[in-house]
């Protein structure tokens, strides 16, 4: 019986499970998604959030924290630069574990765990908005259209000119 077990033990020691736990955190940050069994997802997913919540907010204390965790510089400068800014206004909830079948050589049950607001498929919202043309003429057409008339402008200001010119030259005699 599991009475009081709180977490899943995935038949590891606990330092092997630490170390474990660990490298896949490290992965996920570094790589925004990874594949893996459902029980290691769920457990990673345990381990890391904490970590991304503690990413928020950019310390000293916070960071030498997360690095106990992950030990790897690499990904505790991307989960401060890169990360931590896009989950700011998240209240938790930063991965999500897509359940994709089964492994063809034991039959285990893989799962996709992903950080949320990194996948462009479900967050439309976090592309830029494309700006809509105004009008039905393209930038080339438009380009084209301002050159012409401003040739036509100096055509018409030329013909100005000689008629002064010429009202001058008739004062003049």
């Amino acid at each position: 019986m599991r009475h009081g077990k709180k977490f899943n033990h995935l038949g590891r020691t606990a330092s092997h499970r630490s170390a474990l736990l660990s490298n896949m955190a490290c992965s996920l940050i570094e790589h925004k998604r990874i594949n893996t069994t459902v029980a290691k997802a769920k457990a990673l997913r345990v381990y890391v959030e904490p970590l991304l919540t503690k990413a928020k907010e950019d310390t000293t204390h916070n960071r030498r924290i997360v690095f106990s965790y992950l030990q790897s510089k690499e990904a505790v400068t991307e989960l401060f630069r890169t990360v931590a800014p896009k989950i700011a206004e998240r209240n938790g909830g930063y991965t999500r574990i897509i359940k994709t079948g089964f492994r063809p050589g034991d039959a285990a049950d893989t799962a996709l765990i992903e950080l949320v607001d990194f996948n462009e498929l479900y967050n439309p919202n976090a592309e830029e908005k494309k700006t809509t043309r105004r009008s039905r003429r393209s930038t080339s057409t438009a380009k084209v259209a301002v050159e012409a008339t401003s040739a036509v402008e100096e055509k018409v200001e030329e013909p100005k000119a000689e008629t002064t010119d010429s009202t001058e030259e008739k004062a003049g005699e």
